[in-house]
């Protein structure tokens, strides 16, 4: 059997994407130049990805390539989650302010428990907002703000 490009991809995902939902419909294809372009992504956009397949069956697989791009087998689902609430949403935006702030976010590592360093600096700078807040309202220390 010969092999016929049945169609070029840009992107690894998607071509492999393709490749899994022609073989689903029983479409023998391959994705070649997978090599090159794994080891160096730059090479995806210069080579493309060619899907191969079976000249008996090129033209079965682009007959499904172009009812997907249609839109045939789309679900009309709404997604699994639910809409998030306000409440959560603001908690979760105060983590991570204070993720941020106090250094939880300071790598590209994953996640990590906060060292005694950082809570150490939270407790210096609430001291001292704490120490600013009372001092200005007892007259002591007017700010010019």
């Amino acid at each position: 059997m010969s092999l016929v490009e049945i169609a070029r991809y840009q992107d690894v995902y998607e071509a492999d994407l393709a490749a899994a939902f022609l073989a689903s419909h029983g479409v023998e294809v391959d994705v070649t130049e997978r090599f090159q372009t794994t080891v160096d992504p730059l090479m995806q956009r210069a080579l493309g990805l060619r899907l191969m397949g079976r000249a008996d069956q090129a033209d079965k697989a682009r007959d499904l390539l172009a009812r997907v791009r249609a839109g045939e087998f789309a679900a009309d689902d709404e997604g699994d989650l639910p809409p998030g609430e306000p409440t959560t949403r603001a908690v979760g935006r105060g983590l991570a302010l204070f993720m941020a702030a106090t250094g939880g976010f300071a790598s590209t590592s994953l996640p990590r428990r906060l060292r005694a360093v950082h809570w150490v600096g939270v407790a210096l700078i609430g001291a001292v907002a704490v120490i600013s807040v009372i001092l200005a309202l007892t007259g002591v220390f007017s700010p010019s703000w």
